[in-house]
């Protein structure tokens, strides 16, 4: 896996640098400036989507036992900053998520089991906003190759997207039961007991439609949010972009970006994406390629921070009732030096802390 990764990793950067050379770097240059203040405001609107992210995820939550809003987003931004820097394939930093959140009073079973359904709730919106900027992008007259393609993909998904459903139910736990057993031998393993009480978690959670509904229209209105870096770029470029063009340009550049899960920051994917999706509109290759530089410049203004945040969190001590590390945590613990010796044992920056064995937090 790791090789494969690699492998992914050195195309990806060849594909880049060869669509910037073949565009001209000092076009792409000028079409980046051009965008000015632009490339703040997209900044400030990743933030606010992976906040609102974070929003998504807590209405999944049982409200007597919901965690603090503020931890739930914290805990989204470390979400998102792994799986966005890290080579962890988009979904390590959702395992990461779920157990940084045991450390502040929620058990492990329903930290896992929400994650599940976010991580669910997230791919049916996705879906459904990929179809709607199909959908757009048809009923503007667009045809062609790219709407063969997305069709395609469609199909392909829709299937993979049930399937993820079916081994949250019954279906799956049967079948992790059957394996866990098989391996086992016969023997009584403690993990039993775990694999029922997520799913009885999970039985409950997708029980409550109108949180669950809730958390769709929130995270569908989240896409949205995104649909904002693209519109404020190239209008700040010069472009005449509406916003249904700019649904469409979002929409179908995530669905390139989620099918090439497997290329760390699915480098070359997006640019290739977006490039032909902005030829749709008579937008030229070297704005397509800067509007996909302000995008990275966003992935690494809001996950470096989200890293930073990881870390303080890990390091954190996490007492009862004690508030969760946030940003203003994080950056002090960045900077702060560290102890030597004997003054107590912190986990090592960006690592891994075994959570406790009751599932709750310290």
């Amino acid at each position: 896996m790791k090789r494969l990764t690699t492998l992914g990793l050195i195309a990806g950067l060849c594909t880049v640098i060869g669509l910037f050379v073949s565009s001209g770097p000092e076009a792409v240059a000028a079409a980046l400036w051009a965008s000015g203040w632009g490339a703040v405001l997209v900044v400030v609107a990743r933030f606010v989507a992976v906040a609102w992210a974070g929003l998504g995820w807590w209405v999944v939550f049982p409200r007597g036992e919901r965690p603090l809003l503020r931890d739930c987003v914290n805990v989204r931004f470390v979400r998102e900053g792994v799986n966005t820097l890290l080579p962890v394939a988009q979904v390590g930093g959702d395992l990461i998520g779920a157990r940084l959140l045991t450390r502040y009073r929620v058990s492990g079973a329903l930290s896992g089991a929400t994650t599940l359904v976010d991580l669910m709730v997230q791919a049916l919106t996705q879906f459904l906003f990929t179809v709607a900027g199909l959908g757009v992008l048809v009923a503007l007259g667009g045809d062609g190759p790219i709407v063969h393609y997305v069709g395609l993909g469609l199909v392909i998904a829709a299937p993979a997207l049930v399937a993820f459903y079916l081994v949250q139910r019954r279906f799956g736990q049967s079948l992790l039961q059957a394996a866990i057993n098989r391996f086992a031998g016969g023997r009584e393993w403690r993990i039993f007991g775990a694999v029922d009480v997520l799913f009885e978690r999970l039985r409950g959670l997708y029980a409550a439609r109108g949180r669950i509904l809730t958390a769709i229209g929130t995270h569908l209105f989240g896409w949205i949010i995104g649909t904002l870096e693209v519109w404020i770029a190239l209008r700040f470029m010069g472009y005449e972009v509406g916003f249904l063009e700019a649904i469409v340009i979002e929409s179908l550049a995530q669905a390139v970006r989620g099918a090439a899960f497997a290329v760390p920051g699915a480098l070359g994917a997006q640019e290739g994406g977006l490039i032909a999706l902005c030829a749709v509109f008579g937008i030229p290759a070297e704005a397509a390629l800067a509007l996909s530089l302000i995008k990275r410049l966003a992935d690494l203004a809001v996950g470096l921070p989200s890293l930073m945040l990881w870390h303080a969190m890990e390091d954190d001590k996490a007492e009862p009732g004690r508030p969760a590390a946030g940003f203003g945590a994080a950056l002090r613990a960045f900077i702060r030096p560290r102890r030597a010796g004997g003054g107590g044992t912190h986990a090592p920056a960006f690592g891994y802390a075994a959570a406790p064995a009751d599932g709750k937090g310290e």
